[in-house]
């Protein structure tokens, strides 16, 4: 009996082993400009990244497209950890001097959201979502989609998709997506710029389709917020490899 038990325990441990698993990194922080200002900056990083389930090599390449994707590097220098701590430092650093004697508004925030999806066909989707406000009118919001094989841990392009040629019957079909999607609002739809409207590699897919965002001023002005174009996979079909 005890045999049969010590089986099934492990059993159950070598499952856990294998299962995707991730851990939230977290930092959140206010500082005042001075002891005698009101205005400050605020900073929030929530940013989920990998810590088992699959291989080693495949794991630190997640993470590192993560890291300098989300912190904005050519190359990501350390852990992700470490990435975080070095742009809040560097944050502090451009708020205080940028709004050292400065007159009128002076409060900033920065926050910084990265979270996997749900997958698709063993592929892993990944959101990265940043919001900054820097004085003015009003902020700026941009989302990034991510896909990542986790079996290498490689990012996958348009190319890893699609056939040569690609691009301009795909943009079709982007701009009949966005076009349908926008036919209750004939004033957003006259906003879009439509030949701006092509496959940006940012991309995301679920069991309907591919979705292409679009961030504010990419294919219209800043009103348009968001833009996304969702094309199914049965019109995707001719064109996939």
């Amino acid at each position: 009996m005890k045999k049969i038990l010590f089986a099934a325990s492990a059993l159950l441990i070598l499952a856990a082993c294998n299962r995707f698993a991730t851990q939230v990194y977290e930092d959140d922080l206010t500082l005042p400009l001075s002891e005698e200002s009101a205005d400050s900056l605020h900073m929030a990083i929530t940013i989920e990244y990998v810590t088992g389930g699959i291989g080693t090599g495949a794991m630190a390449a997640i993470n590192h497209t993560i890291a300098s994707q989300a912190f904005d590097l050519e190359e990501a220098d350390g852990t992700l950890e470490e990435c975080a701590a070095a742009y809040r430092e560097n944050l502090i650093d451009l708020y205080l001097n940028e709004n050292d004697g400065k007159e009128g508004l002076s409060s900033w925030e920065d926050q910084l959201d990265g979270i996997f999806m749900p997958d698709w066909d063993g592929k892993k989707n990944y959101t990265l979502s940043y919001y900054s406000f820097r004085g003015g009118a009003h902020g700026i919001m941009t989302v990034s989609y991510l896909v990542f094989d986790p079996k290498t841990g490689r990012q996958l392009t348009e190319a890893d998709l699609f056939q040569d040629g690609y691009k301009d019957p795909v943009a079709a079909l982007m701009r009949e997506a966005l076009q349908k999607a926008m036919a209750v609002d004939e004033e957003f739809q006259d906003m879009v710029d439509m030949e701006m409207v092509t496959p940006n590699g940012n991309f995301s897919l679920d069991a309907e389709g591919i979705t292409w965002v679009f961030q504010p001023y990419e294919v219209g002005p800043y009103a348009l917020g968001l833009v996304t174009a969702d094309v199914p996979w049965e019109s995707l079909k001719p064109y996939l490899k």
